[in-house]
């Protein structure tokens, strides 16, 4: 990033236009060392809306070639490539935080530098978005990990999933596997959010942003 400054006057008074130059700075973007896939454990849950995150982050570890194991000390499924990390949490979504915040401690990674995945309400099937920071929304799975982690800023991509149309029947929904329409679109906007990879993998949000906000409406 190219900064104009204005250089003070050679004779060190405070009178004078003196004279402007250009710097060119660095800005470091933090990278992303942990990608957090959300959802419930066991064949019973694997199919289901509510494991949306798990679905992007298990193709997401293929391309890295990252195979997950479980890891008691991690409380799930844990993989590494490289320096970036991949976890699986395996405590029901309700107590994600403790299996993110283990890895987390383990490793020394910052907030910023964790992205979380995971299924959302208020958006549709077929539509993905990146998001630093802000609240939970009433997913209990970002609630945990907010509590966990001692503060909400860290990335997440929501993977749009619907809504039912009746707040009493969200937990139903969440739990139950998307209409074959819908499975196709959600797996179209994981598809779009995977190319976005090397970008995420940079800390370069903006750019990774504009690819999947143009793509995945």
């Amino acid at each position: 990033r190219l900064i104009r400054a204005r250089l003070p006057p050679p004779d060190g008074s405070r009178s004078g236009a003196g004279r402007f130059a250009i710097f060119n700075v660095t800005i470091r973007m933090s990278t992303i060392r942990l990608i957090v896939g959300l959802g419930n454990p066991g064949p019973e849950y694997a199919a289901t809306r509510h494991n949306a995150g798990a679905w992007f982050t298990d193709q997401a570890a293929r391309r890295e070639h990252a195979t997950p194991r479980l890891e008691s000390k991690f409380f799930g499924l844990y993989a590494r490539s490289g320096e970036l990390h991949f976890v699986w949490p395996q405590t029901y979504m309700n107590a994600s935080g403790k299996s993110v915040a283990a890895v987390a401690r383990f490793y020394k990674i910052l907030p910023e530098e964790i992205l979380v995945v995971h299924d959302e309400l208020d958006l549709p099937p077929g539509s993905a978005r990146f998001k630093k920071g802000g609240g939970h929304g009433g997913h209990n799975g970002l609630r945990d990990i907010h509590s966990a982690l001692g503060t909400p800023d860290y990335w997440r991509l929501r993977l749009g999933i619907g809504h039912p149309g009746d707040k009493s029947q969200v937990a139903h929904f969440v739990l139950k596997p998307p209409r074959s329409e819908e499975q196709t679109l959600i797996d179209i906007a994981i598809g779009h959010a995977l190319d976005t990879l090397p970008d995420v993998l940079r800390g370069d949000f903006p750019a990774a942003m504009k690819t999947l906000h143009t793509a995945a409406k």
